[in-house]
C-alpha cells in the first residue's frame, strides 16, 4: 500500500481505488463488529500512515468500482 501511494503521489494521481473486500453478510453468529483484516485496519493506516498528510478525503466507491468493498482515496493537489 505504501508503494502504491508513493507511486500515485509521484505521478500526480488524484484518486486511488483501494479494494478492501466486501463486508460479511450480517448473520446472528457473525455480529456487527466482525470485519476482514484489511477492512478493519484501512482507516487507521490512512490516518497514521506515512502518506496521511497527502490524503484529502476517503469515500466509498461507486457500485461498479466495488461499492462497499472498495474505497476512493482522494489525494491533495500539489501546490
Amino acid at each position: 500500500m505504501n508503494q502504491a501511494m508513493a507511486s500515485a503521489v509521484t505521478n500526480n494521481a488524484r484518486i486511488l481505488l483501494v479494494v478492501t473486500g466486501k463486508p460479511p453478510k450480517m448473520t446472528e453468529k457473525a455480529g456487527a463488529s466482525r470485519r476482514g483484516a484489511i477492512r478493519g485496519e484501512i482507516g487507521h493506516w490512512l490516518e497514521t500512515g506515512p502518506h496521511a498528510h497527502q490524503i484529502a478525503s476517503v469515500r466509498i466507491a461507486h457500485p461498479r468500482h466495488g461499492g462497499d468493498g472498495a474505497l476512493y482515496v482522494i489525494l491533495r493537489r500539489k501546490k
